[in-house]
């Protein structure tokens, strides 16, 4: 699938709203900056790459009871189906799929929201701790999501 990008001097929100509705990933107004377009795109790029992986067979990625169905979106603890919000679950994705990678707070920003968020790190927090709360045991002394002092979070590789 080839992601969209509108470029364009219609600033409305029904325009952009029509706009994103007939398919386009990213909707930027004139006047815009550079960096703010390679932002975007590049951001677009991360998200299509993260798309494309769930169209790989539903394979299932195991760590100890912890069961992740990428295709189905679908999150298991002990064999019990977990809900998680869709960030929560790309956020759980991309860590078990990366064990024992850390990743920055703005780097989880920008992978999993897709642009740069400045200024809102502690968003990350809270997705961390509601996503802790449903899959950890003991949530201060988590098992899977690891915080790496410094950095930022990983995903556990010593089960």
């Amino acid at each position: 699938m080839t992601p969209i990008l509108m470029l364009t001097a219609r600033s409305e929100e029904i325009d952009k709203v029509v706009g994103l509705e007939m398919g386009a990933d990213d909707y930027l107004t004139k006047p815009f900056s550079i960096r703010e377009l390679i932002a975007r795109v590049k951001a677009i790029l991360r998200r299509t790459e993260i798309n494309a992986t769930n169209l790989l067979p539903d394979t299932v990625i195991t760590y100890g009871s912890l069961a992740v169905y990428p295709l189905k979106r679908k999150v298991t603890l002990n064999e019990v189906k977990i809900d998680l919000t869709p960030k929560e679950f790309d956020l759980l994705y991309l860590f078990i799929s990366n064990p024992g990678r850390s990743y920055s707070r703005e780097a989880l920003l920008s992978t999993i929201w897709g642009y740069e968020f400045q200024g809102y790190e502690h968003t990350v927090n809270s997705h961390i701790n509601r996503l802790r709360a449903k899959i950890e045991d003991d949530v201060s002394h988590p098992k899977f999501i690891l915080t790496s002092w410094g950095v930022g979070y990983r995903f556990t590789d010593e089960i």
